[in-house]
């Protein structure tokens, strides 16, 4: 790397340092995501209880299920800038830039209109308990109509991780966590706002990441070797916008498809009563956490193998990917000891005095939360491998597999066939987890990942 680019160079120098030293502010954003996310549902659900508890949960879903344009296309658009980078063509890096900001600011406002027209359909069709109602509809409104600031955060992620650079978005979602945890407190304890002011904290502590990172990147362009231009955002490169639709569109649909399936499966689960519901999204901010080190990992052993494939080190891609392995599944046996351990202790921190009946569902989800921890941390490495690759068909079929056809059949199963009820929604979900480690491994052993390469050795190093 010269002296006066931020770009980082990951074909040489030691893999395990490179990848935590990668990974780790990655880890810690993704940790403060989940604590003011966790922030949300503990303030509302000790003020209002447990149907605050199934607002948060419920209207959070929904609104989730809009964000998988901005994270399917901003995770390609950072792994195309990766290859960009890798393949020595940098030059090129101010024209995509430009093109994929412009692509998914559209996206973003379209995405928003359709979201608060079909919020109603979407409520109902997740069966939102009656006493929750209100305030489901509160939140997903006002994450709907911040969705521009949402899509913001990822895009500028994605162009700094793309280039190596892990640090800044750290920075950016720490000044945006302390804001939210502070307008929360504000919001919903003082001024009583339930869970629409809960979503109103969110949705301005991100606004402000935003543009303080917009800001840094304008500053700072030439260090990162941008020569950006307005047209660049209006008249879009159409063989990069090519690249980036054709890689966006199955990341896309894999988050989508994902986001659906638990939209399903929680619809059923909700049908259970606001007990089940509220615990569903206590479970779910626990099941977040098991994702921290496997997301994180995965996001930087997407940015490495990218620029290794396209490279040709196709050694280091091996050794990256065994890296992530022993880190992934080193965390997930903690995390299985500790939940083992200390249940009521863990769960109870997101319930109301006299919500016994949220925590009595816990024995039984224990089982489950353990399949959830080394699901997340099997199937990271892979993913790395899968999303590093650029490889379309690849990452369609998992988007299909991953996210739908397992997902969905497995909980169909075990909750309704075999009659388990919530906790074989539960079940089916966590197995369905294990999905993109065995294409992944299929992928791997096949050879086809080095077909991905621009750069072709002459010899495998």
């Amino acid at each position: 790397m010269n002296q006066r680019t931020q770009i980082k160079d990951f074909t040489k120098g030691s893999i395990p340092r490179q990848l935590v030293r990668f990974a780790t502010p990655l880890f810690l954003s993704n940790l403060l995501q989940i604590v003011y996310n966790m922030v949300d549902m503990m303030v509302v659900g000790n003020v209002m209880g447990k149907a605050g508890t199934s607002a948060v949960s419920v209207g959070g879903d929904v609104s989730n299920l809009l964000t998988f344009v901005a994270m399917g296309f901003a995770s390609a658009g950072q792994v195309i800038i990766a290859r960009l980078i890798g393949g020595g063509e940098r030059k090129k890096l101010s024209r995509f830039v430009g093109t994929m900001v412009g692509f998914l600011a559209v996206a973003a406002i379209v995405m928003s209109v359709v979201g608060l027209l079909l919020q109603d359909t979407m409520l109902t069709l997740m069966k939102t308990p009656a006493e929750a109602y209100e305030g489901a509809v509160a939140y997903s409104t006002v994450c709907m109509a911040g969705l521009i600031f949402i899509y913001g955060y990822n895009i500028t992620s994605a162009i700094l991780r793309g280039m190596g650079d892990s640090t800044r978005p750290f920075i950016f979602i720490c000044i945006s966590a302390v804001l939210n945890l502070i307008l929360d407190v504000a919001f919903v304890a003082g001024l009583r706002m339930g869970a629409g002011g809960a979503a109103l904290a969110t949705v301005i502590s991100q606004a402000v990441s935003v543009v303080i990172s917009t800001a840094y990147l304008v500053r700072k362009r030439k260090a990162y070797e941008l020569d950006i231009h307005f047209m660049d955002f209006v008249k879009w490169d159409r063989p990069l916008l090519r690249d980036l639709v054709g890689l966006g569109i199955p990341m896309a649909i894999k988050t989508c498809s994902i986001q659906i399936s638990k939209l399903f499966v929680n619809s059923f689960i909700n049908g259970y009563g606001v007990a089940v519901s509220a615990f569903s999204g206590i479970a779910n901010k626990i099941a977040g956490v098991s994702n921290l080190i496997s997301q994180s990992m995965n996001v930087a052993g997407s940015t490495m193998v990218g620029q290794n494939l396209a490279a040709g080190e196709f050694k280091r891609v091996k050794k990256i990917m065994g890296t992530i392995t022993v880190i992934t599944l080193s965390v997930s046996i903690l995390l299985s000891a500790a939940i083992l351990l200390f249940p009521e202790a863990i769960f109870s921190v997101f319930t109301a005095e006299g919500d016994a009946d949220v925590l009595a569902l816990v024995d039984g989800y224990l089982p489950i939360a353990v399949l959830m921890f080394m699901g997340s941390a099997f199937r990271s490495m892979m993913n790395s491998l899968l999303n590093g690759s650029g490889n379309h068909r690849v990452n369609f079929a998992t988007a299909i597999l991953d996210g739908i056809i397992m997902r969905i059949g497995l909980a169909v199963l075990f909750g309704l066939v075999l009659d388990m009820k919530h906790y074989g929604f539960w079940l089916g979900d966590a197995l369905a987890g294990f999905t993109p480690f065995f294409i992944g491994l299929v992928f791997y052993l096949s050879g086809a990942w080095k077909k991905g390469a621009k750069v072709k050795a002459a010899e495998e190093r």
